[in-house]
């Protein structure tokens, strides 16, 4: 049996103001940098053999303080950039959802059926995060973590349950939460969704 632990990158600059970020690029908050130091004590009671990440700053030094305290190898992996979404990349969430409220709630309830005008094709997107969870499951590792950015994660959920990616935003993970997924053979069951449980000192 895999585990798979997926993680959401901690708070990052955008996250913070409410901008759409997709493929753009933050740091990490202050908050961000502790709550990745909390993931990472986290992990110090779990079993991981190696930490996969999304290149982006934002994922990338959440992962990098994890691997640093952990002593575990850390692998970027191209496939685990965030969904492109196109010219609303770099706008404020709200006052998008005000301007463009029909395209936003259709989009949000099913994006495969309703796109966004200029985002990453849901068929490119499904494919590189198909590829990625091919490798996963042909590899020799039994404990995988994964931080990636919410749209890849939601992906990697869907597509292992089965749910399909018409569901994508039906899921929803906060900055530093982890779900854990096993996988046996073909079968994958998500064992929990979203746990914060690490992060209550926060408030």
């Amino acid at each position: 049996m895999k585990r798979l632990y997926l993680v959401r990158h901690a708070q990052s600059e955008y996250n913070e103001k409410g901008i759409f970020q997709g493929r753009l690029d933050s740091d990490l908050t202050p908050l961000g940098f502790v709550q990745a130091r909390l993931l990472a004590r986290e992990f110090l009671k779990k079993k991981v053999d190696i930490i996969y990440s999304s290149p982006q700053r934002r994922a990338y030094k959440t992962a990098l303080t994890i691997s640093d305290v952990l002593g575990t190898q850390l692998v970027v992996d191209e496939r685990l950039r965030e969904m492109s979404f196109g010219e609303y990349e770099g706008k404020h969430f709200w006052s998008m959802l005000e301007a463009h409220k029909d395209i936003f709630l259709n989009w949000l309830s099913n994006p495969v059926k309703h796109p966004l005008p200029t985002q990453e094709s849901m068929e490119e997107f499904e494919k590189r995060v198909r590829s990625f969870l091919e490798d996963v499951k042909s590899s020799h590792y039994q404990n995988m973590l994964i931080v990636a950015h919410g749209g890849t994660l939601h992906a990697i959920v869907c597509l292992l349950t089965g749910i399909g990616l018409e569901n994508l935003w039906n899921i929803h993970m906060d900055n530093a939460g982890i779900t854990e997924i096993h996988m046996e053979g073909e079968k994958s069951t998500l064992v929990y969704l979203n746990k914060l449980c690490h992060t209550r000192q926060l408030t």
